[in-house]
């Protein structure tokens, strides 16, 4: 996908070149000494193109041709749309739920802000390229000598000295070391964005996850309640045939037990219901008590597709955010490979020292001095010339952080490949997740439907005389745990759909097109800071850039000098 190579360098730097060269005319330097820069800083020109360090190459990935569900009709591989993939289970609530998420979710703010940080800190290391140093002084002193000094006279007992200079330091990126810096620091904000997409993909999933959990404990409480009715009728009846001597004590004690074993579980499902709903607040970014005016009265749970469309294995290197941001956590650490080995190699600076400077001497009755003298000619002061530095003595030390760079470069590669292992793994069980999880709805949908017939039945011979009140206790007590049963894998079907599509990387793209940090929060932050224009990527490069480098996206202001 990505290469480092940044041999595109050259129109920056050949700029950059002609500047200092236009800078050591302008100041009436000789001619031999111009000419010996000229030569100098071409060769300079020259030799920073060549790039230390190795150029990344995307980790080998290990990826399935098929599916092991592949087989089933009702996994589907060709291409799908997963943008608003939730809409599949045309639930308005459940949509307008994940508009909010997305637009009030706080760990999602903290996500966006950090990619505006990453850009701040491309915008840093690539103002690295230029002159490192520049400083601007000036001063304006009297002194004053000391009466019982020799060098003491009437006349000249003060001295006045001004100076205004400037003083620059360059160090040339020989060996490209400034160069991987921007490779390395621009895969880093390709990273940020990666990781927003990926915790929006989580986001969204988990949102859908949660509102079917509430949905869920809805049904489970109206399934209990429903059943604590039926089993009141039926400890009614238990009592007026016990009260009239047809029947024993042990009738009523049983339909009394078995009722309030029933009731015992409606305040465990409420517990669980708003905790959903507290989850549910957190996502949303506002307090629990907001929920429920968002959620409205009570709705049967999300009712799944027969199918879904899953693509093939290898869409998912493309698709999926966390892959993506592997991807760039390892292109990031080969570039710091090269910055460090840079560090084997000498470094060539210029230093550049420009200033007026003027002095003049004069006692407490008279002064000679003039300011204006200050920018005579003869009061230029000047010194330009190259620097070379070149740790020689602590190669050990650098070899050594060469060798801890490039291990944590490898660490980088195994967990990319270990990141679409698991992207795979994920697909793999929620498919199978998600078919078996159908199955199990169906038999336990055909269970319940048949225990509620058995309920009527036993309750009817019991009340003719005909059955004893054990067959109205079993009929009663399966009754209560199969359509328990019978909403929690309805949930669980929903629930591995939505493990699936986020297995698959969808929703992402509900960013596109709109801002990565709230405006409110960017105007409290312009009024802070002077942010500029702090434009991020909107997207990740295509398939055919190449390369990949700080020079060719224009994703950040020119630095300020």
């Amino acid at each position: 996908m990505v290469t480092n190579s940044l041999n595109n360098n050259r129109q920056h730097q050949k700029r950059s070149i002609q500047f200092l060269i236009d800078w050591v005319r302008g100041y009436g330097v000789t001619s031999i000494f111009n000419q010996s820069m000229i030569c100098l800083l071409t060769l300079a020109c020259l030799v920073s193109g060549c790039m230390i360090g190795p150029d990344f190459v995307k980790p080998d990935a290990p990826l399935e041709d098929v599916w092991t569900q592949q087989e089933d009709p009702r996994i589907k591989t060709e291409a799908a749309d997963y943008r608003e993939w939730w809409t599949v289970f045309n639930d308005p609530v459940l949509n307008n739920l994940i508009e909010k998420a997305y637009q009030q979710n706080l760990d999602l703010e903290v996500a966006g802000l950090r990619i505006l940080e990453a850009r701040a800190q491309l915008g840093i290391v690539v103002g690295s390229q230029y002159p490192q140093t520049q400083e601007a002084s000036a001063s304006a002193t009297m002194n004053q000598f000391s009466s019982n000094s020799p060098l003491f006279g009437p006349l000249d007992n003060f001295n006045y000295n001004y100076s205004l200079g400037f003083d620059a330091a360059w160090e040339l990126d020989f060996w490209g070391r400034f160069r991987r810096g921007v490779e390395s620091a621009n895969a880093s904000l390709y990273s940020a964005l990666a990781n927003y997409d990926d915790l929006l993909v989580s986001l969204i999933a988990e949102v859908a996850r949660t509102y079917t959990q509430i949905r869920t404990f809805e049904q489970r409480l109206a399934f209990a309640r429903q059943n604590v009715i039926l089993q009141k009728e039926s400890q009614r009846i238990a009592t007026a045939r016990y009260e009239g001597g047809e029947t024993s004590e042990l009738d009523v004690t049983q339909a009394t037990a078995l009722l309030k074993q029933t009731e015992a579980t409606v305040p465990r499902f409420e517990a669980g219901l708003r905790q959903a709903k507290n989850a549910l607040a957190i996502l949303l970014g506002i307090p629990p008590i907001e929920v429920q005016a968002i959620l409205g009265p009570t709705k049967p749970i999300p009712t799944a597709p027969l199918g879904v469309t899953v693509g093939i294995p290898a869409d998912l290197l493309q698709r999926r955010p966390d892959i993506r941001r592997a991807e760039f956590q390892a292109l990031a650490q080969s570039a710091r490979i090269g910055i460090a080995k840079s560090d084997l190699f000498p470094r060539l600076s210029l230093m550049g020292s420009f200033s007026f400077v003027t002095s003049e001497k004069g006692n407490m009755f008279s002064n000679n001095a003039d300011f204006v003298d200050l920018f005579s000619s003869n009061s230029i002061l000047y010194s330009l010339g190259p620097q070379l530095q070149w740790p020689i003595l602590n190669y050990g030390r650098i070899k050594n952080d060469v060798s801890a760079q490039d291990a944590r470069f490898q660490q980088f590669a195994v967990e990319y490949r270990n990141t679409v292992l698991r992207a795979l793994q994920e697909v793999e069980d929620g498919m199978v997740g998600f078919l078996k999880a159908k199955e199990e709805r169906a038999f336990l949908s055909k269970s319940a439907k048949q225990y509620g017939r058995s309920v009527e039945i036993s309750l009817m011979r019991y009340t003719e005389g005909l059955d004893s009140y054990q067959r109205v206790i079993d009929s009663q007590r399966f009754l209560t745990h199969q359509q328990d049963q019978l909403a929690v894998a309805t949930g669980t079907v929903v629930t591995y759909l939505i493990a699936t599509y986020k297995a698959l990387g969808g929703g992402w793209e509900l960013r596109q097109g709109r801002e990565l940090v709230p405006p409110e929060t960017q105007e409290q932050m312009r009024q802070r800071t002077d942010w500029g224009d702090p434009l991020p990527p909107k997207d990740f490069p295509d398939e055919s850039q190449q390369p990949l480098t700080g020079q060719e996206i224009k994703i950040f202001n020119k630095p300020d000098f």
